[in-house]
């Protein structure tokens, strides 16, 4: 195949796929980036059709560990919360690394994905743990013998969400994300 007709084959698949995004012409203004609102409830929504996210720490040798977890919908301020125990990987590395990211993803049907990075603390309160309690927890955690709740305080989310048009920028592929600190919009 020549490297032109190889080019044109490329771009047809992507155009094909869905996945294509507008690019601005010289002189053309690029859209407004999304406001901090519509950016929340649009990972609020994408978020609340998944049951499991990944959970990313940092391990003693700096190595990024992924787990799945199956977390509580994001509060208000768009923390989240899961249970662990305290003999796990995840409780050690966070102790040392409160540094964390969950990545929430529906890939099956390609929707989009939501990351939320921020500082998990570790909460062994036991009101707190019956409060959040799930049936499940019985068999995990028997007599809740070490279970630990991680909160993990979000300070930046990023978002792609096709079905709202947040897609990543067409030339650095960045995708819309919002510093939950700040409040500030930027893409």
């Amino acid at each position: 195949m020549k490297k032109l007709d190889r080019r044109l084959f490329c771009v047809g698949l992507v155009a094909s796929s869905g996945l294509l995004m507008a690019k601005a012409t010289p002189g053309e203004e690029k859209p407004a980036p999304a406001s901090r609102d519509k950016l929340i409830a649009a990972a609020r929504e994408l978020i609340g059709t998944l049951k499991y996210c990944a959970l990313i720490t940092v391990d003693a040798a700096g190595q990024p560990q992924s787990r799945t977890m199956n977390p509580f919908p994001p509060e208000e301020d768009m923390s989240v919360w899961m249970a662990t125990t305290k003999l796990s990987r995840k409780f050690r590395e966070i102790e040392r690394n409160p540094r964390v990211t969950l990545y929430y993803a529906n890939h099956a049907e390609a929707t989009g994905y939501v990351s939320l990075n921020g500082k998990a603390v570790l909460v062994d309160d036991m009101q707190e743990i019956l409060k959040r309690k799930r049936g499940y927890w019985d068999n995990a955690f028997p007599g809740l013998k070490n279970v630990v709740l991680i909160k993990v305080i979000p300070e930046r989310l990023e978002i792609v969400y096709y079905k709202h048009g947040l897609n990543s920028d067409s030339i650095t592929f960045r995708a819309p994300s919002i510093d939950l600190t700040a409040g500030a919009a930027r893409r």
